[in-house]
């Protein structure tokens, strides 16, 4: 798909929008086939080293500037309407942090983008169903087999009965190798009769 450039009027700077949620044969599609069995996966800006929308997930990442999540996830979900989905999304769930994480910076990052999402196409927010059970430090700058290594087992579910048949969107800031989506896809996959797809605010690219 082509490269759009297009000017956000809230935060002043031009987007590069991917249009993933077109194709479903996507380049952040093929991080995962022959592994996990995505219903969809689609991110909706390109992220580039120091550009536009690096600077955007750092400001929400690391500078509590969670309304960038918000601004963001009402924006895609709008375009994410004009999908037709054999089995349409449900509950909508963040990668979590481990609670060290997460009392560390106060927040997840990816919280207020799968909200906005969840509000968007009217879905259920639910972040109580998938959590991180080990203690991990940052993936950036790993390369591929070390980041597969070290996520490896490191995502558990609780979940109940009424969340199983569900199809479940997943929702993180960056795709980069999409291992930690694996791991967190392979463990809501425990729950019997789940569907997972994969919505990202950004892919490496």
């Amino acid at each position: 798909m082509s490269n759009e450039i297009v000017f956000c009027t809230i935060c002043r700077h031009e987007m590069p929008l991917t249009h993933y949620y077109l194709d479903p044969k996507n380049e952040a599609s093929k991080k995962f086939y022959g592994k996990i069995d995505m219903q969809h996966v689609s991110t909706f800006l390109y992220f580039n080293k120091k550009g536009i929308v690096q600077e955007l997930i750092h400001n929400l990442k690391y500078k509590g500037h969670q309304e960038i999540g918000t601004v963001l996830g009402s924006w895609y979900a709008e375009e994410l309407k004009e999908l037709q989905l054999a089995s349409p999304f449900e509950v909508v769930i963040p990668v979590p942090l481990h609670k060290k994480k997460f009392k560390e910076r106060g927040y997840n990052q990816t919280a207020n983008f799968g909200k906005a999402i969840a509000e968007g196409l009217q879905l259920t927010y639910n972040d109580t169903i998938l959590y991180r059970k080990k203690y991990a430090k940052t993936q950036s700058k790993k390369n591929l087999l070390g980041r597969s290594e070290n996520i490896e087992n490191i995502f558990d579910i609780h979940f109940k009965e009424t969340d199983q048949d569900k199809h479940f969107v997943l929702v993180d800031d960056v795709l980069t190798t999409g291992a930690t989506l694996e791991a967190c896809s392979r463990a809501l996959l425990k729950i019997p009769g789940a569907k997972i797809s994969v919505i990202c605010i950004a892919m490496a690219h």
